[in-house]
């Protein structure tokens, strides 16, 4: 974008001024790659932090604050955009100043990085501004990795994972975005990492699976985690779901899977989507040939919530989807027969989630039948109206008029009557109009006396 290429320019030109190498690092140049505009900007150096943040003030940068202790990362506002600059990670050469760094530097700080993808840099200095022809700088083959779309460990992947075991939830994020093969060693150093899941803080946790869950081929992600032993380590509430075989019932994980990848990418109702049917496993029932999941919604809702909860999410988000679960069955039970009333508890019960439930309930219609999934798509529309009717209405019955009864029966000195209602309308459809605001008494009462001396008052 603009703005970047723009941040870029005044960093290298910083850089440039002191003498020190700059490199554009990681899953920026993999975004580049792929055509894609990177969320943010990360650059790797030789300069130590005091030296990275000297080089940061040269810019004018917004702000400037240490964003990893443990990589020496300097990040900054620079033209609205997130930038980051770390030290060199890995030995440096020796006899190398500590400020300035070699090729070998940047290539030890590349063997330390996660996957071959990332594993990519690009050298960025004034002949680069200039327009300069930038080769790029990938000494373990992520570039065709890229191509055949592969997800490998750099060097050896054991070690990669072991030094951070979120990398396995990443290694799916990836394989999930790119539809993308994990190489062999890669997926087996993965199911051996698995157990060393149990010692990365569940926010970080937590955070990476809702990245997976915003991803377009969830469905495939999912299964993925279950394949590779990390959904059980990560999020072991679901594996009697996952595992729940019974007669007469349908595959629930397959069902869940398919429900996930059927509703928006929001972050409300892809969680919701996925522990919507947790507690199917524990309230399965028979009565003869009928299957019943008696009081599945509740005891599902406590379910998320306490999962939820361990992971570290936001409150607000985790109340909203203990919300969903628990009232996602209610939809599917509208009909004609519903007053207005019933609606305007829906809508009070689930609060601000409300569209998330609906995209929920036309989600989790996964019937074969073309006819089945049609009249549940048209009930649930049909809900979707009659909840938008009554907000409508709410919010129309809000526009009254600024002055009430007892103010215009002071104004004007007068007893109760019926010239008070048309006065009133009259005031009130000024509000509708937007003529007059609803708490404009001083503009409604020179218009009343008007209205009145015109009409007879």
């Amino acid at each position: 974008s603009d703005s970047q290429r723009r941040a870029i320019a005044r960093l290298v030109t910083a850089f440039a001024r002191e003498g020190r190498a700059l490199y554009l690092v990681g899953g920026a140049v993999r975004d580049l790659l792929l055509g894609q505009t990177p969320p943010d900007l990360d650059f790797a150096t030789a300069a130590p932090p005091d030296r990275i943040r000297e080089a940061a003030s040269a810019t004018g940068a917004d702000a400037i604050y240490s964003a990893n202790e443990r990589f020496a990362t300097v990040a900054l506002r620079l033209e609205a955009e997130a930038v980051e600059v770390t030290t060199f990670r890995g030995p440096a050469s020796p006899g190398t100043p500590d400020d300035k760094g070699t090729a070998s530097d940047l290539f030890a700080d590349l063997a330390l990085r996660d996957f071959t993808i990332n594993a990519m840099a690009v050298a960025l200095d004034m002949n680069t501004l200039a327009g300069a022809i930038v080769p790029i700088i990938d000494p373990f083959g992520g570039r065709d990795d890229l191509d055949r779309r592969t997800i490998r460990g750099v060097e050896d992947p054991g070690a990669r994972l072991a030094e951070d075991p979120l990398r396995a939830l990443r290694a799916v994020r990836f394989a999930t975005e790119l539809d993308a093969t994990i190489e062999g060693e890669t997926r087996a150093a993965i199911v051996a990492t698995a157990p060393a899941l149990g010692g990365v803080s569940p926010e970080r946790i937590g955070a990476e699976l809702g990245r997976i869950l915003l991803m377009p081929g969830v469905a495939d992600g999912l299964q993925l985690l279950e394949r590779l032993g990390l959904l059980a380590r990560v999020l072991p509430e679901i594996m009697p779901l996952v595992e729940f075989a019974a007669e007469r019932s349908k595959d629930l994980w397959a069902h869940t899977r398919l429900v996930v990848a059927r509703t928006p990418a929001r972050l409300a109702v892809r969680w919701a989507a996925l522990l919507h049917d947790v507690a199917k496993p524990r309230t399965y029932a028979t009565q003869g040939a009928e299957v019943h999941f008696f009081g599945h919604e509740t005891i599902g809702a406590r379910i998320a919530r306490k999962a939820l909860a361990r992971l570290k999410l936001e409150r607000e988000l985790v109340e909203g989807v203990g919300a969903i679960v628990e009232l996602h069955g209610r939809p599917a039970a509208y009909g004609a027969d519903w007053t207005d009333g019933a609606v305007r508890r829906l809508m009070l019960d689930i609060g601000p989630w409300l569209g998330d439930l609906l995209d929920l309930a036309r989600a989790d219609v996964t019937s074969g039948r073309p006819q089945v999934q049609r009249a549940a798509r048209e009930r649930i529309d049909r809900l979707a109206a009659h909840c938008e009717r009554l907000a409508a209405e709410r919010e129309l019955a809000k526009l009254q008029s600024p002055l009430d009864g007892t103010q215009l029966m002071a104004l004007f000195d007068r007893p109760p009557g019926k010239w008070i209602k048309p006065l009133k309308d009259h005031l009130r459809d000024l509000v509708i109009d937007g003529i007059l605001a609803p708490e404009d008494e001083a503009g409604a009462t020179d218009e009343a006396k008007r209205w009145m001396a015109e009409n007879g008052g």
